[in-house]
């Protein structure tokens, strides 16, 4: 039973991170403001979540991608 709740535990966690970079992602404010503040943030983000295990590596490359796509359309000013 132990592991069960280990393994609920460590989805519940993923899920909390993982809407925490789409909440952050989806900032509208934060990327006009300060496009490169909030790309590192994204990228920093999506990093620790690989570090502690909590995405594959697949997802980490797609929430990257998803960061820099993101913010080349920060900066060429699409969210105006």
């Amino acid at each position: 039973m132990n592991a069960v709740s280990e393994q609920i535990g460590q989805e519940e966690r993923r899920l909390v991170v993982i809407n925490k970079w789409f909440g952050l992602y989806d900032d509208v404010q934060q990327r006009r403001d300060c496009p490169s503040t909030y790309h590192e943030e994204l990228l920093r983000q999506a990093d620790e979540m690989d570090r502690l295990g909590l995405v594959d590596w697949r997802e980490w490359r797609d929430l990257r991608r998803l960061a820099d796509r993101s913010f080349l359309k920060a900066i060429a000013g699409h969210d105006q």
